[in-house]
C-alpha cells in the first residue's frame, strides 16, 4: 500500500488508494484570509500526485476540459517533465469538437505531438498492446452526473483494461454539477451498454473520482480483477454545492440550463421528437412536425458543424416547447416524456427501441402505455433505488446532500 505524504491519501477496503474522504479537506480555516473560493481540483494538487509519476509512462484520457486555468493540463505536465506516452480520446474527441456519435480516428495532437488514440471508433476498451508502452492512465474529464453520459462508460472500460493489464490507474476528480441528488430506476442486467454501463440510476450523484471507487468496490469491472486505482480528491466541495460548468462538457451541453435539465429531456433522443439537436439551445427544446396546432412555439433544426450534422427533423419546422429561458427545477422527471406521448397524434410511431438503453429499464414503454402515472412508475424503482443510495454512501469522498 502506498503512503503519500503532504495530503490526505488512504486506503480502501477494496485494495485501491484515493485521497482521503475527510471533513478536514472541505473545511475553511477562519484564521486565513485566503481560502479558495469554490473547489480546489484534483488537478490543481500536484504536490500530491507529480510524485506518484516519477519514471512512470503516461496515458492521457482527458479532452477539452482538462484545463488548469488557460493551460491544458497535458501541456501543463508535459512542461513538468511527465512522460506523457499517449492521449486516448473519448467521445467528442481530444479536443471536444466531434458531434455526438461521430467516429474519432486515430491520429497525432499538432500542438504536443503526442499520438492519440481513439476510444470512440471501432474501439471502445484499450487492447493490451495499446497500454503494453505505459505504467499509468490519468483520467480527467468534466463529467455531468447521468447514466448516459458516455465519459464514465470510457472510463469503465479503460480501468477494466488497466486491470486486467496490472497497471496503474488515477483519476483527479472534479465536480458533479448534478451532484445533489440521486434518482431514477436502476440499469437493468440485460440492458448494459455504452450509455449506461454501471448498474446506476439515471442520476447517480458520485463525482467520477467516487464512481470509480464505487466501480471497484461493487466488482463491476469485473469478478477477480483488482485495480492499482488513486483518486486525487478535491479540497472545498460538498454534495450541497452548486456547481456551474466553466467550459461546455460537450458540444450538446453548452450551458447549465441544458446541463441541468440533460437527464429528463435527453429521454426524447427514444423517441422522434426532436431533443433540440440542430439548434442552439439542445435538450431545451423538444418538437415534432406533427405537433401544429398543439403547441404554439415551434424551431427548425438544422445543420449545425461540430453539434449536430445531421439532426432529428432537419430543416422541417418542429412545434413543442422552449425550456431555454425558463426556470426549472434540478430534478429528474418523467413530466416532458408524459405530456408529449399523451398529446402525440400517432403513438404507434412514437417511441424507438433507445429508450430501453437510455432509461435502462424496459419497463418505461409500456408503462406510459398503460397509463401509468409518474408516481406510479416510481414506486416501481424501488427497492433498487434505496439499495444503491446505501451502497453510495460507503464510496463518497466529499459531505453529502441534505
Amino acid at each position: 500500500m502506498k503512503t503519500i505524504p503532504i495530503l490526505l491519501i488512504v486506503s480502501l477496503l477494496f485494495g485501491c488508494t484515493s485521497s482521503a474522504n475527510n471533513e478536514e479537506n472541505n473545511q475553511e480555516d477562519p484564521t486565513t484570509n485566503d481560502v479558495p473560493k469554490g473547489p480546489v481540483m484534483g488537478a490543481e494538487q500536484m504536490d500530491v500526485y507529480l510524485p506518484l509519476l516519477e519514471g512512470k509512462r503516461v496515458a492521457m484520457l482527458v479532452n477539452h476540459t482538462t484545463m488548469l486555468g488557460e493551460t491544458h493540463l497535458v501541456d501543463t505536465l508535459k512542461s513538468r517533465g511527465v512522460n506523457i506516452v499517449k492521449v486516448f480520446a473519448a467521445e467528442h474527441g481530444f479536443r471536444g469538437d466531434a458531434d455526438a456519435g461521430q467516429k474519432i480516428e486515430d491520429g497525432v495532437d499538432s500542438r504536443t505531438g503526442i499520438p492519440i488514440v481513439s476510444l470512440y471508433g471501432k474501439t471502445r476498451k484499450p487492447t493490451a498492446e495499446m497500454l503494453a508502452d505505459i505504467d499509468m492512465i490519468i483520467y480527467d474529464i468534466q463529467d455531468v452526473g447521468v447514466r448516459f453520459y458516455t465519459f464514465i462508460s470510457t472510463m469503465h472500460h479503460t480501468m477494466e483494461a488497466a486491470a486486467e493489464s496490472g497497471k496503474q490507474y488515477m483519476v483527479l476528480d472534479r465536480p458533479n454539477p448534478n451532484g445533489m441528488y440521486v434518482d431514477g430506476p436502476i440499469r437493468e442486467d440485460s440492458l448494459k451498454s455504452f450509455v449506461g454501463i454501471n448498474p446506476v440510476p439515471v442520476v447517480h450523484g458520485l463525482t467520477v473520482g467516487e464512481m470509480a471507487q464505487m466501480a471497484v468496490g461493487e466488482k463491476w469491472l469485473g469478478d477477480g480483477l483488482d485495480l492499482d486505482l488513486n483518486v486525487i480528491a478535491m479540497k472545498n466541495y460538498t454534495h450541497n454545492d452548486e456547481y456551474s460548468v466553466p467550459i461546455k462538457p460537450s458540444p450538446n451541453l453548452p450551458n447549465d440550463q441544458a446541463i441541468k435539465l440533460y437527464a429528463s429531456t435527453c429521454l426524447f433522443e427514444g423517441t422522434t421528437l426532436s431533443e433540440g439537436r440542430g439548434t442552439y439551445e439542445p435538450f431545451q427544446k423538444i418538437g415534432h412536425p406533427d405537433l401544429k396546432g398543439v403547441y404554439e412555439f415551434s424551431f427548425t433544426p438544422v445543420g449545425i458543424k461540430g453539434m449536430a450534422s445531421k439532426p432529428k427533423h432537419k430543416d422541417v419546422e418542429c412545434f413543442g416547447i422552449d425550456l431555454s429561458g425558463k426556470e426549472v427545477k434540478r430534478e429528474y422527471t418523467l413530466s416532458y416524456l408524459l405530456d408529449f406521448y399523451n398529446k402525440f397524434p400517432d403513438k404507434g410511431s412514437f417511441w424507438k427501441k433507445y429508450i430501453n438503453l437510455l432509461e435502462g429499464t424496459g419497463a418505461l414503454r409500456s408503462q406510459i402505455e398503460q397509463g401509468m402515472t409518474e408516481e406510479e412508475i416510481r414506486q416501481t424503482w424501488e427497492p433498487g433505488l434505496s439499495d444503491f443510495k446505501k451502497a453510495r454512501k460507503k464510496y463518497l469522498l466529499y459531505p453529502d446532500f441534505n
